[in-house]
């Protein structure tokens, strides 16, 4: 029961990053291409700290990968063995 209490934590971490990392992206072309210099500031400081939350999810989740193994294929191969697949 707590190993898919685990994995349920580190998927939805793993869904954090992702949402992360669209916003992210979606910001990044807008950055300095307002001609209202606030505007350019609230999209770099919103820009930083969406950097700053996925260093942060990513520290999470890395706190939370098993000792005995570090790749999700790992996990995923343990998930279809324990299955019976």
């Amino acid at each position: 029961m707590a190993d898919d209490y685990d994995r349920g934590r580190r998927d939805g971490l793993r869904l954090a990053l992702e949402i992360l990392a669209t916003e992210e992206a979606k910001w990044l072309p807008l950055l300095g291409q307002s001609s209202a210099w606030r505007t350019n500031l609230a999209r770099d400081v919103r820009y930083k700290t969406l950097q700053v939350a996925q260093t942060r999810v990513q520290t999470a989740l890395n706190r939370l990968r098993p000792a005995d193994d570090v790749s999700a294929a790992n996990e995923l191969a343990r998930a279809i063995e324990k299955a019976g697949l």
